[in-house]
């Protein structure tokens, strides 16, 4: 891509009701557009984060042996009756929509009753278990509160898997296997050692459900840590009986607000019961089948990133999710050599499958460099009047350090850092 060519432009400041640091750097960098309070569209820059991001999560859900489904986001509200979720005094988030022709709809927040609904028409026997099924699909929650950008919006797109096993033992066993893969996906996009499991409220369901929560001054969340062993206590639970049932000592916990990326749930036999779902054994008796819940909102994995890896400059993309490898700055200013060198380096990154934007337009280095740091791009290849055919600078965009490096080593993307 000619940066010349492409849609969106940086601007040097972000609306002034945008309060959350993520969303400022996104419209500044051109990655977003805010339609209102926690409504924002994603550009081409920001689309290709996006998709890197959910292409990682898919690739661990498949792993896992989950199959993607994609499920209406208008919602039956006799379904959810059922259940005991329509009411809006039990549910405050619902969007909800009246048919031209009489009676009303929802927008789905989540999808347990009509997954669990749909299975109905695909398990009978101990035979049909287990399924794992996944979706990347719009979410539509009516928050009172919609100013951390896109980490808390009112339209966003959710990956949510949903496991069905025939018993509490093979439940188990997945869950455990889906945490290992949650750990996976956050340290792929470069949030490894920041992000702790996270013992919750279960509610109903369990004793715990696990949050994996991001250490963060923007988090809306307070948990406290156990540095060693690697997991984290949410505010909501701690008392002494859940630190003794899990040998954590008061003492040695550390306070910090972190930013919630992801949440896992055992549902347990709750909604098979109310909607029917069991499944005939090998006994040939007839049982419930045992559910499990696993969220994670792509834009705001996305918006966590900005904020937790951002410096006063701007964005620092993880090389897993950049929308752009490389960043080729020309500073010819008119002179056709440099010109020449400079596309010439580009073309041969294409050729040899390179991520690469080319900064082509006619602008101050001084300018260039700015809106380069603000993109956040992992290499910077700088062109100019000290460029030969052989040797660039490239700048590492996440600590600034700087390097020659032989056009050879570029083409295969070693850096030498």
């Amino acid at each position: 891509m000619r940066q010349s060519n492409l849609f969106t432009k940086t601007r040097k400041e972000a609306p002034k009701d945008e309060v959350s640091q993520n969303a400022q750097l996104l419209i500044r960098g051109g990655y977003i557009h805010k339609e209102l309070a926690g409504v924002y569209d994603f550009l081409p820059l920001g689309l290709r984060v996006f998709k890197k991001i959910e292409n990682i999560i898919r690739e661990e859900m498949n792993a896992l042996g989950g199959q993607e489904v994609l499920l209406s986001a208008l919602q039956n509200p006799e379904l959810w009756k059922t259940t005991d979720r329509w009411n809006d005094n039990k549910i405050e988030n619902w969007f909800k929509t009246e048919l031209k022709g009489g009676g009303e709809l929802g927008l789905a927040f989540t999808h347990e009753e009509p997954i669990t609904k749909m299975m109905t028409n695909h398990v009978t026997s101990y035979r049909d278990l287990p399924k794992y099924l996944y979706q990347f699909q719009p979410k539509f929650r009516n928050e009172l509160r919609a100013k951390s950008g896109i980490m808390r919006g009112r339209e966003f797109v959710m990956k949510d898997l949903y496991s069905f096993s025939r018993s509490e033992e093979e439940l188990d066993t997945f869950y455990k296997e889906a945490g290992v893969a949650y750990e996976n996906i956050f340290r792929r996009v470069g949030l490894g050692d920041v992000t702790y499991l996270t013992f919750a409220s279960g509610g109903v369901f369990s004793r715990f459900s696990h949050e994996f929560q991001v250490i963060s001054t923007a988090g809306e969340d307070t948990i406290y840590i156990d540095t060693e062993k690697k997991i984290a206590v949410n505010e909501e639970v701690l008392t002494e009986e859940v630190l003794e049932e899990l040998s954590l000592e008061r003492n040695k916990l550390v306070e910090a607000k972190a930013i919630e990326v992801g949440n896992i749930f055992k549902l347990g036999t709750k909604y098979a019961d109310a909607l029917g779902l069991t499944f005939k054994g090998e006994d040939g008796k007839e049982s419930s089948v045992h559910m499990g819940s696993y969220g994670i909102g792509v834009g705001r994995l996305l918006g966590t990133i900005v904020e937790v890896l951002c410096d006063e400059k701007g964005i620092v993309w993880p090389e897993s999710v950049a929308p752009f490898q490389v960043h080729i700055v020309d500073l010819s200013q008119g002179d056709e050599k440099i010109q020449a060198l400079a596309l010439d380096l580009y073309k041969d990154l294409e050729k040899a499958k390179t991520e690469v934007l080319l900064d082509d337009r006619d602008l101050r280095a001084g300018e260039k460099f700015a809106q380069s740091d603000l993109l956040g791009i992992p290499y910077r290849i700088v062109v100019g009047k000290h460029s030969t055919e052989t040797d660039f600078e490239v700048v590492r965009r996440s600590d600034g350090l700087t390097r020659g490096v032989s056009r050879e080593a570029i083409i295969k993307g070693e850096y030498g850092f």
